[in-house]
């Protein structure tokens, strides 16, 4: 049963790149209402914690590195069919792949710097909207 809520990261190269304000934008324009946000930085421990599912890949160690080289902002956003919807927007992976008109095709530098995170599925969106957000903190 699908849900109506998906998490973000707007990845360091984005928030390097002064792009932060420009995503939230598209993502606010698609219809998103923002539950939770959080401006941070993750350490080693978090990001290898976060990304465990891709340990035993060999870009894993590159990937810990650049999610830990500056900050992100995490969010839950709010929309009906939230995780389809936020994939569509964000594009595909590899910038060079995705559709005019997703956050990817206007802000990621490459397929390892892709500007966004989005979650794959409703259970994944929970975990990892609980893994940066205390109940407290989900308005």
């Amino acid at each position: 049963m699908a849900t109506n809520k998906t998490f973000t990261m707007l990845k360091p190269d984005a928030v390097e790149n002064g792009h932060v304000g420009n995503i939230i934008q598209m993502i606010t324009d698609a219809g998103f209402k923002i539950k939770a946000m959080k401006y941070t930085r993750l350490s080693e421990d978090q990001a290898k914690k976060f990304y465990d599912v891709h340990a035993e890949r060999p870009f894993y160690g590159e990937l810990v590195e650049y999610m830990t080289s500056g900050p992100i902002f995490a969010a839950i956003l709010e929309k009906e069919n939230a995780v389809t919807d936020f994939r569509t927007l964000i594009g595909a992976t590899d910038p060079s792949d995705a559709e005019e008109g997703t956050i990817r095709k206007a802000y990621a530098e490459s397929k390892a710097k892709n500007a966004v995170h989005g979650s794959d599925s409703d259970e994944n969106a929970q975990i990892e909207g609980e893994f940066h957000f205390s109940a407290s903190e989900i308005f």
